[in-house]
């Protein structure tokens, strides 16, 4: 098989990888499907029912928790732009008022 695929031109390759992913990808989904309609049926057996939806695997890169926003928790009463979530390093006007005596539980939101 390895020499065949020697032989065969760059455009040859490219739809010899796009077919061969594609079979890929239906076969996943049979499988998906196979496996949604047995976790339904042995729920159905108990007398639960299960609703299932499929994900597209396209889509999934990387973590899922990316770009997720994290609510404020502490705020500067003085300047409300100046705000913290409470992870990472505690911000420079944050670190300097507690440095003067002030204490973090002032600033929460």
């Amino acid at each position: 098989m390895n020499d065949k695929l020697h032989e065969l031109s760059e455009s040859e390759l490219a739809q010899l990888i796009d077919s061969a992913q594609k079979t890929l990808r239906d076969r996943q989904h049979g499988k998906r499907k196979e496996v949604i309609a047995q976790i339904k049926d042995m729920a159905s057996k108990i007398g639960y029912s299960v609703e299932l939806t499929e994900i597209s695997t396209d889509r999934i890169v990387g973590s899922s928790r990316k770009g997720s926003k994290v609510a404020v928790k502490y705020r500067n009463p003085e300047n409300p732009k100046h705000e913290w979530t409470g992870r990472g390093m505690q911000p420079k006007w944050l670190r300097e008022l507690i440095e003067q005596g002030r204490t973090l539980e002032e600033f929460g939101v």
